[in-house]
């Protein structure tokens, strides 16, 4: 079982930038994925950003690239997501995940770009962009 802790969240404005913190209660090594997933109320949970096992390999979403950088540190146990030029559009709520495949000694970083296959999931951080 894998707890994840976020923090880092806040308001800024339009331009800005954050930084995104997650903890993890256990040692996340290379045979976990880990990601950031954003909801806004009334629409569906999706994908930010997600990175491979051994932190080498990364995804992002269209509207993020360029703009946002993943990155963990496994002895840490930490994610992070540094969000730089910010856009009111950007406004969520910031969910960390992180999922394992059983018997698997590597899960890449598509694998935690599904939602479904996400097995833990954080309490969520909300980030404000204002114009």
């Amino acid at each position: 079982q894998v707890q994840l802790v976020e923090s880092g969240g806040g308001s800024v404005q339009s331009g800005g930038s954050l930084t995104l913190s997650c903890a993890a209660s256990t040692y996340t090594g290379r045979n976990v994925c880990m990601g950031w997933f954003r909801q806004i109320p009334g629409k569906e949970r999706e994908a930010v950003a997600s990175i491979g096992g051994d932190g080498l390999i990364t995804t992002y979403a269209d509207s993020v690239k360029g703009r946002f950088t993943i990155s963990r540190h496994n002895a840490k146990k930490a994610l992070y997501l540094q969000m730089n030029s910010l856009k009111p559009d950007d406004t969520a709520m910031y969910y960390c995940a992180a999922a394992s495949m059983p018997g698997a000694w590597y899960v890449s970083a598509d694998y935690c770009r599904q939602k479904a296959l996400i097995v833990y999931w954080g309490q969520g951080t909300q980030v404000t962009v204002s114009s």
